[in-house]
């Protein structure tokens, strides 16, 4: 039984295609659901040595690497550093944070089988490493989102917490960073990863299409999808508890104010009134 194997890592949100194609001499323009395959002399200048006809890195605008039928360490930190030189932003240092492994078997098998590590198919097609490429690109790219996203509702627990003790005091600027937050990391899911979106062969190759429906309900990304936009829309709507509290606060924080002035105001007129004051 032959092997493909395949290693996806999540680096950033966001990276710029078009502008490593021009770099690479590749005559293309990049749309958002469509990766960049980087495979032969242009892969092999890149990592500084040959490189195998099977081996190729797929790039996605959403920020992930699926590094096929190559895992060692040196070319995918040599490929890591090629891409910061267009992301900056990049921490190459952290970038096995959000990873995943998988493998392709084929041949010597009369159905398809669906593992955490590997598939196991009758016959190779072309299309499987890249419909396997995508569907571990955007796994690791949800786990990174759900990571963070973890992180605001653990900052939302502490500000309930304080508002429980009737010590909430939170600035709208704070208020709009948060919101914002949560706003880019919903666009992230809905614009980048592009969970339901599916890839253009599987509209064109009815096999394709099936064998990528299997991988995406195996990784779970439709349900993974749903619970993540789940916990955004219940962030909006603490949010606006939020907000709505806070602004009532501040509110009311005015009215005082004015009562206070209107009452000096009173004792001030009794004063010049009885004579105390000219």
């Amino acid at each position: 039984m032959k092997e493909v194997t395949f290693k996806a890592y999540a680096i950033t949100n966001e990276i710029d295609l078009n502008q490593i194609a021009i770099h690479c001499g590749i005559p293309k323009k990049y749309t958002w659901e469509q990766p960049l395959i980087l495979r032969g002399d242009i892969l092999a200048s890149i990592l500084d040595h040959q490189v195998d006809d099977s081996q190729q890195v797929l790039v996605f605008s959403f920020g992930s690497l699926v590094f096929v039928n190559n895992s060692r360490p040196k070319d995918i930190q040599s490929f890591m550093k090629y891409i910061q030189s267009f992301e900056p932003d990049i921490d190459i240092t952290n970038a096995d944070r959000y990873t995943d492994d998988y493998r392709l078997h084929y041949g010597e098998i009369e159905t398809m089988e669906l593992t955490d590590e590997y598939v196991e198919v009758p016959e190779y097609e072309v299309f499987y490493p890249e419909l396997i490429a995508t569907v571990l690109a955007k796994s690791v790219a949800l786990e990174k989102i759900e990571e963070q996203l973890g992180k605001i509702h653990d900052k939302l627990e502490n500000m309930i917490e304080r508002l429980e003790k009737g010590r909430l005091r939170i600035g709208n600027k704070e208020l709009a960073r948060t919101t914002a937050i949560i706003l880019r990391y919903e666009y992230n899911t809905l614009g980048y990863i592009m969970i339901l979106d599916k890839p253009d062969i599987t509209w064109s190759i009815s096999h394709a299409g099936e064998f990528y429906d299997k991988m995406l309900e195996f990784f779970e990304l439709n349900d993974r999808y749903k619970i993540l936009k789940s916990k955004t829309d219940l962030l909006h709507h603490i949010m606006e508890g939020f907000s709505t509290i806070s602004h009532s606060i501040r509110g009311l924080f005015v009215e005082w104010i004015i009562v206070i002035l209107i009452v000096i105001e009173v004792v001030l007129t009794v004063l010049q009134i009885t004579g105390l004051l000219p």
